[in-house]
């Protein structure tokens, strides 16, 4: 049995790679649905039915432990798939979100109780970031910027047109007085550099840093699911849609070259 491992686009592949190199033992499946990114402008409806639609996918792709490596789609439908599809059609397997690792760190790390989100329009209007972090910790400030345009940069590798615009999304984050700042998104770890320069002594809380770490604990705390994942180190990457860019981005982010395959859903 593997993990899987699903977002919207080519992102998640930041965080596919931390994982793999932190527990390189296991065998992983990667999908990433680049033929509908993005996922942050779309209602909380379709959200849902494309993430069930993966969830499936990697199911009977023989995943036992399956990560939604996208925030929007954790902040939209995580939970329906965890009460209501998961039980009624795939009882025996786990699915976890990158949500909740990212509020928990957040905790751990602010001094001065006011945090920075940047996401998706859809992870911010779910406001599943603020539930999260001040269910652990009420005394937190969250303030939140959607920032709609990162994604589609990415998924271009048109970096060259961002600094402007993070300049735009971060200044209200700044204003704030933030010491800690969440990158709400899984493509956002690429910007990182970028971030980190315009802000400072602010701590940057990074999924692709807090999920491998975050899914060893857990790992530890179930053992029974850990004793059926296999451990032939075998690694899939499949996507929707393959453009003549997309192999190019996919090495890029996941900073080596991969073999995507493409797949329907």
């Amino acid at each position: 049995m593997k993990i899987g491992l699903f977002d919207s686009g080519l992102g998640g592949l930041i965080v596919t790679h931390s994982l793999i190199q932190t527990m390189p033992e296991y065998d992983y499946v990667y999908l990433g649905d680049t033929a509908r990114v993005p996922y942050g402008n779309r209602s909380q409806e379709v959200i849902y039915d494309f993430t069930k639609n993966a969830v499936a996918y990697l199911c009977e792709q023989d995943c036992q432990l399956i990560i939604i490596a996208c925030n929007t789609a954790s902040a939209e439908a995580l939970r329906k798939l965890q009460q209501e599809y998961m039980p009624a059609h795939y009882p025996d397997r786990k699915v976890l979100g990158v949500l909740v690792p990212a509020a928990e760190e957040v905790v751990a790390h602010t001094k001065n109780n006011r945090v920075g989100i940047i996401a998706t329009a859809g992870t911010v209007s779910s406001g599943t970031y603020i539930t999260e972090i001040q269910k652990r910790n009420p005394q937190i400030k969250v303030t939140q910027q959607a920032a709609p345009l990162l994604v589609p940069l990415v998924e271009n590798n048109a970096l060259k047109y961002a600094e402007p615009i993070l300049d735009d999304y971060l200044a209200p984050l700044l204003k704030a007085g933030i010491d800690t700042l969440v990158l709400g998104c899984t493509h956002y770890p690429f910007l990182k550099q970028l971030i980190r320069h315009r802000v400072g002594e602010v701590a940057i809380i990074s999924q692709d840093e807090v999920v491998p770490k975050k899914l060893r604990d857990y790992l530890a705390r179930h053992p029974e699911i850990t004793a059926k994942l296999t451990t032939d180190s075998s690694r899939a990457f499949l996507t929707t849609d393959v453009a003549p860019s997309t192999k190019e981005v996919a090495t890029l982010l996941f900073g080596e070259a991969i073999d995507l395959q493409k797949v329907s859903l």
